[in-house]
């Protein structure tokens, strides 16, 4: 996957590929659909096929179709073991056959699990002729974080993968940063910037993308040439891949971030401090209206251009989460940016984020609202939201961040997603043009994208009880009465949560930094339950009872281990106010109790996820290590890996910052080595305070956490155990129902 080529080897190798590839022509989203005929090749969709159902790809005939003026759209036919799927992309034919999976064959490829394994030798015909027509042009998909949070240094396999996944639920719009700072590196030698000070800048990869959105430089660098050159590799496989495949690789724009001393080497180039983010210096952000500006953009596209080919689509945000204006009007910012893109790039669109205050209605305004998507990451987290009058009827796409920092809890509003965006979509002069799934991390709440992704592709609401039904029975392989109960729990539950205030589930308070008063791990996450957590506890009850000839797909053993998971984490909101109040009491008995019971739930707990691959911490670190060429560059990955699950950064973001367990998750090893840890010297700390009277002793929990991210100690990197009698146990660990709720329950 990683060329071991020098640099300026790999920088011809992507530039040649650019001339002699014939890659499917991907339009613009913001122009009329092609009206002429069909004209792509199904080589691409075949050989996903391949990847993906291996026993049966020959059965599929694949037919290439016309775009009408209407857009996207998908035909299912033919009979038992010949069946028929037209489409009018490469991605648009897979759609087609998992629409076939899901609602013929009654199987599901997950993202996690799948049910495949059920399917017939032959594939039972379709019942009729089935056509979909896209219900929105734009399908995007990834968050400007996810590179950071569902793993900086995956390999080929991964993201092919993950490109495969998204084709077969109809995105065709995805963001890609992999090798952006190949880019940058590039581009600022043009304008006074040695190497090594780049190298210097630009920060460790699980840490580039807050980079990209000008929050943050140089943490956990500094970056070798060859892991610049490797990126640049890998990310131009990757948009290749989507090009192939008829989806648009949404590129990184140019919008002025530059490294420290700009003006002093460019005299004109007039900077902009941008100040501190959570405790991060920020870069500077050159003035879009001037000269240099231009010239910096023109440099940029141009080597964008060698390493990853154009696009149509450029994701940029100006002034992201406290961004500084200074003397610069925003308005005429915004036209210097638009200038430079439409320049590199006619006809381009310019995709922003819907976050907080962003983007500001002087950029809006101040642009060509045709050439400008925003991507919602807050349709489904508030009430009252009115987009069109917000946002002056720019198009903008509905849009959901079910988890932040790639939490491994479940849940998501996606009751809310089932009535709100048909609403959206229907009602007069609606901008909604698309929907935007944006998860911080992505491979978990594998029922979350399903559903999330099928809206693009109904033009009447969803059901929202009938579909979970219709899930339970496909998601395993077969009907089952005790599979319809668990997601029918799961659905009144976790899958019910209301708007209002938050869009993701709460987080697990074994993974929080210790304190008796704990209510979140992470700082920006919910601080009570926000369902009831019976419902996870009895649908973990029901899935233990599914007939034994489903307990072996691999969705099933997923579920079960997450549901498993997710009912342990929950005890950890009741239990520890119980061991807070023994405490406070001064009650030694009872404290030892809950605290023996907290470690032992964390051993229980870790003992679980190790059974499947999915929950293990030693593939995370492994990847990062496979990327460095010599002993200082393993470690340097390694601790740029660990770091962002624990610290995230320095001490001061760390601690004062707020970033600290932003990124935690229940990973097998991260539990028992690092969760734990910090809770046994807590836990121990306040039993010696009870039996001697005196005050805890005081920890430096960030030297302690630190001090883990900069260890070299190995991991499994396969599972172990029985995933089944690991659910068993837990089921069996945690309190009869009827138990004294955790406060702020929904119950």
């Amino acid at each position: 996957m990683r060329s071991l080529r020098p640099w300026a080897a790999v920088c011809a190798a992507v530039a040649l590929a650019l001339l002699t590839t014939t890659l499917t022509p991907t339009p613009s989203p913001a122009a009329a659909p092609p009206s002429g005929p069909a004209a792509f090749s199904t080589h691409s969709t075949r050989a996903a096929l391949a990847r993906l159902l291996p026993r049966h790809a020959s059965q599929f005939t694949l037919v290439p179709v016309r775009r009408a003026g209407s857009g996207d759209w998908f035909g299912v036919s033919g009979r038992a073991g010949h069946i028929r799927i037209s489409g009018t992309s490469p991605a648009v034919l897979l759609s087609g056959v998992d629409w076939y999976l899901r609602y013929t064959a009654e199987v599901d490829i997950g993202w996690p699990g799948r049910s495949t394994a059920k399917l017939p030798r032959t594939l039972p015909a379709p019942d009729g002729t089935v056509r979909r027509h896209a219900s929105v042009p734009h399908r995007f998909a990834l968050n400007d974080t996810d590179d950071g949070y569902s793993g900086a240094y995956r390999d080929w396999a991964s993201y092919e993968k993950q490109i495969d996944l998204l084709a077969l639920r109809g995105v065709n719009e995805v963001f890609v940063q992999m090798g952006a700072d190949a880019v940058y590196y590039e581009t600022l030698q043009e304008f006074g910037y040695p190497k090594k000070e780049l190298r210097a800048w630009i920060p460790g990869p699980a840490h580039q993308p807050w980079w990209l959105m000008q929050n943050m430089s140089g943490f956990a660098g500094p970056v070798s040439e060859r892991l610049i050159a490797d990126r640049a590799a890998l990310g131009r496989r990757i948009a290749d891949r989507l090009r192939e495949l008829g989806m648009t690789p949404v590129l990184p724009g140019y919008y002025g971030t530059v490294p420290p001393g700009f003006t002093e080497r460019n005299p004109g180039g007039t900077v902009v401090p941008q100040g501190e983010w959570v405790g991060f210096e920020r870069p500077d952000w050159l003035d879009p209206r001037t000269e240099v500006f231009a010239r910096v953009a023109a440099a940029f596209y141009r080597h964008q251009r060698e390493l990853f080919g154009d696009s149509t689509m450029y994701k940029m945000d100006l002034l992201h989460e406290g961004g500084r204006p200074g003397d610069v009007p925003v308005g005429d910012a915004a036209k210097g940016v638009m200038r430079a893109l439409q320049s590199a790039r006619p006809g381009a669109v310019w995709t922003l984020l819907g976050w907080q205050k962003n983007p500001s209605t002087q950029i809006i305004d101040a642009v060509d609202k045709n050439r400008l998507l925003i991507v919602d990451g807050l349709s489904d987290r508030y009430d009252g939201l009115d987009r069109e009058t917000a946002w002056h009827g720019a198009p903008y796409a509905f849009g959901t961040i079910p988890n932040f920092g790639g939490h491994t809890t479940i849940g998501a509003n996606t009751a809310v997603w089932a009535e709100r965006f048909d609403r959206w979509r229907t009602r007069q002069d609606s901008a909604l043009a698309g929907i935007a799934y944006l998860p911080e991390g992505t491979g978990g709440n594998p029922v979350a994208y399903e559903l999330f992704t099928e809206l693009a592709w109904r033009t009447e609401p969803v059901d929202h009880s009938a579909w979970f039904a219709a899930y339970a029975q496909r998601r395993y392989g077969r009907p089952d009465p005790h599979a319809a109960r668990a997601w029918e729990l799961l659905r009144t539950g976790p899958y019910s949560m209301p708007s209002g205030t938050w869009s993701e589930a709460q987080d697990s308070l074994f993974t929080a930094r210790p304190r008796l008063t704990a209510t979140s791990a992470a700082s920006w996450s919910p601080g009570a339950m926000r369902y009831d957590p019976d419902t996870v506890r009895e649908a973990l009850a029901e899935l233990l009872k599914v007939a034994p000839e489903l307990r072996t797909t691999d969705a099933y053993r997923f579920d079960l281990v997450d549901v498993a998971r997710q009912a342990l984490s929950n005890r950890s909101r009741s239990l520890l106010p119980e061991i807070k109040a023994a405490y406070d009491a001064g009650d030694l008995s009872r404290f030892r109790a809950g605290a023996a019971e907290w470690k032992d739930d964390l051993m229980l707990l870790d003992r679980l996820l190790a059974t499947d691959s999915r929950f293990l911490l030693g593939p995370w670190l492994r990847d990062a290590r496979s990327w460095g060429r010599t002993a200082t560059e393993r470690d340097a990955a390694e601790f740029d890996a660990r770091s962002i699950l624990t610290t995230w950064g320095h001490r001061s973001g760390s601690d004062s910052g707020g970033l600290r367990d932003y990124a935690n998750r229940e990973w097998s090893g991260l539990v028992s080595d690092f969760y734990a840890m910090r809770w046994t010297t807590y836990l121990d700390s306040l039993e010696t305070a009870l039996v001697t009277g005196r005050p805890p002793a005081a920890v430096d929990w960030f030297a302690l956490e630190d001090a883990w991210n900069r260890r070299h100690d190995r991991h499994p990197v396969e599972p172990s155990g029985d995933p089944v009698a690991g659910a068993a146990e837990v089921l069996g660990a945690l309190p009869a129902p009827g138990a004294p709720a955790p406060a702020g329950s929904a119950r």
